[in-house]
This record gives structure tokens, C-alpha cells and sequence, in this order.
């Protein structure tokens, strides 16, 4: 619980000062683009571990219960990765597989899903199953389109 306290309050400062960024473009003469490129890129890159962060500790009961408990014993997943679903096919891509090797996603997985997230604005081979990752993952993408649309684009305009 602890730690999903503290991604929780990274989340919402992360979107606070995306707000704060986005207040100063529409009301303020922003004439530094350099530094808002540097606020842009420090929001984005942080959205992206926050939310990596917050997949890896709630996607079937978190990264103790994922190492401790068998995968029957598992509470029900909040995204479907790809190893999940390739036992079935060619030698080589099935023995990855999580059925055949006894593969679990880790804190890697969790960061690619947030980094496709957010670069791609929807997810990319690893679906979002619950209606938490459905949220959160809409949360994720709609500020990095912010941030991406509003942010960057004004910061390029300043410097030209």
C-alpha cells in the first residue's frame, strides 16, 4: 500500500505540473522555449515511470505476489502480455512463452507498456484487461498528448 501511496502522489504532482505548464502557455508570455522543452521532456519521462511504475504494482497483485504464487493461484490480470498467448506457435517463439518457460512480466514489461503508451497514445502488444488499466492507461495517454501537442509544439514554435 505504501507504495502505491507514493506512486499515487508522483502521479498527481506529475499532472500538476503538467497543468501548471499548460496554464503558463495559454496565459503567460512564454518566450523561453528551451526551458519549456526541458519541463515538456521532464513531465513526459516522468508520466512514463510513474505509470510503469503503477502497472508493474497492481497487475495481478503486484511483483511479490507475481514471484511467490503460482500462476493458478494468481489474482486476474490487468493486462494480457504477448508470452501470455504464444505457446502455440513456432519452436523458437513458444519456448519465450509463459506457459513453456514459467515467464512473468517485470518491471521492464510494465515501463515498455507505459513507453508505447505514451509514445503511441494506445497500447501496442500488451492490452489492458481490467477497467483500473483501462483508466490508467487513458490517464497516461491524454496527458502525454498534452504534453506532446500543446507543450512541445508551442516550446518549437518559440525557437523558430
Amino acid at each position: 500500500m505504501l507504495s502505491l501511496t507514493l506512486v499515487l502522489v508522483i502521479a498527481v504532482s506529475n499532472l500538476t505540473a503538467l497543468g501548471f505548464l499548460i496554464h503558463q502557455l495559454v496565459y503567460a508570455d512564454v518566450k523561453d522555449g528551451r526551458s519549456l522543452m526541458v519541463a515538456a521532456l521532464q513531465v513526459w519521462l516522468t508520466n512514463i515511470i510513474v505509470f510503469g511504475l503503477a502497472f508493474w504494482e497492481l497487475d495481478r497483485g503486484g511483483p511479490v505476489l507475481r514471484t511467490q504464487l503460482p500462476r493458478t493461484d494468481l489474482p486476474l490480470a490487468d493486462f494480457r502480455f504477448s508470452q501470455d498467448e504464444n505457446e502455440g506457435t513456432v519452436q523458437e517463439v513458444a519456448d519465450g512463452s509463459s506457459g513453456t518457460s514459467d515467464w512473468v512480466p517485470t518491471l521492464v514489461d510494465y515501463l515498455y507498456v507505459s513507453v508505447t503508451n505514451s509514445t503511441a497514445f494506445s497500447p501496442t502488444d500488451t492490452m489492458p484487461l481490467s477497467s483500473r488499466a483501462k483508466l490508467l492507461m487513458s490517464v497516461e495517454s491524454i496527458s502525454a498528448l498534452l504534453t506532446s501537442l500543446l507543450v512541445i509544439a508551442r516550446a518549437v514554435s518559440i525557437l523558430h
